[in-house]
């Protein structure tokens, strides 16, 4: 029973040792170092943050948390908006145009209006805009190398890496506030 165990323990080590060594960040082909690294973090954030919430009931993707909270679906669209205004700002230098503004202005801003309008759709829905945002985010680095990455964003104190890595933390947090969103749903 001894040598069973032991070898059980064993297996069960080096399997997990192995699937933990395959967590590797490397640039996707097409793309700069460290603009594909990049990006492969973005994917990953976006896969998980997607694998968390793509299975909801409409009663979980609008369940409000507190009157000051924000619904799952409106946080979503809330990346989807931060991302689209990061692609305007470091590959245009500029801000939402008037009519990007009337889009995107109020998922990027969220509260009272935002608890009141952004409701009743299916999460799909939110999922779709972010995957449109994603695939033009993904088209526009790629025309990018890691020099345009390290300069200074135009009329900014930041350079593309850290706009982007902003983008990508601002995405992690949101998927702990998604999550313990779901966790308090099922509960009740």
């Amino acid at each position: 029973m001894k040598k069973f165990t032991f070898h059980l323990i064993t297996l069960v080590v080096c399997l997990s040792v192995n699937l933990q060594a395959q967590n590797t960040i490397e640039p996707p082909k097409g793309y700069s170092t460290q603009i594909g690294n990049m990006v492969a973090m973005l994917d990953d954030l976006k896969l998980r943050v997607t694998s968390s919430v793509e299975n909801l009931k409409q009663h979980q993707v609008d369940f409000l948390l507190d009157d000051d909270a924000n619904r799952i679906g409106a946080m979503i669209l809330h990346l989807a908006a931060t991302e689209k205004y990061y692609q305007v700002f470091t590959f245009e230098n500029r801000s939402f145009s008037s009519k990007e503004e009337k889009e995107w202005l109020l998922p990027l801003e969220l509260g009272e209006t935002a608890r009141k309008e952004l409701v009743n759709k299916p999460i799909s829905y939110y999922l779709d805009i972010w995957d449109t945002v994603r695939k033009e985010t993904k088209k526009l680095l790629k025309t990018k190398d890691d020099n345009w990455f390290n300069a200074q964003v135009s009329n900014s104190s930041m350079n593309n890496h850290w706009a982007w890595y902003h983008v990508m933390e601002h995405q992690a947090n949101h998927m702990g506030q998604i999550r313990l969103i779901i966790k308090r749903v099922t509960e009740n």
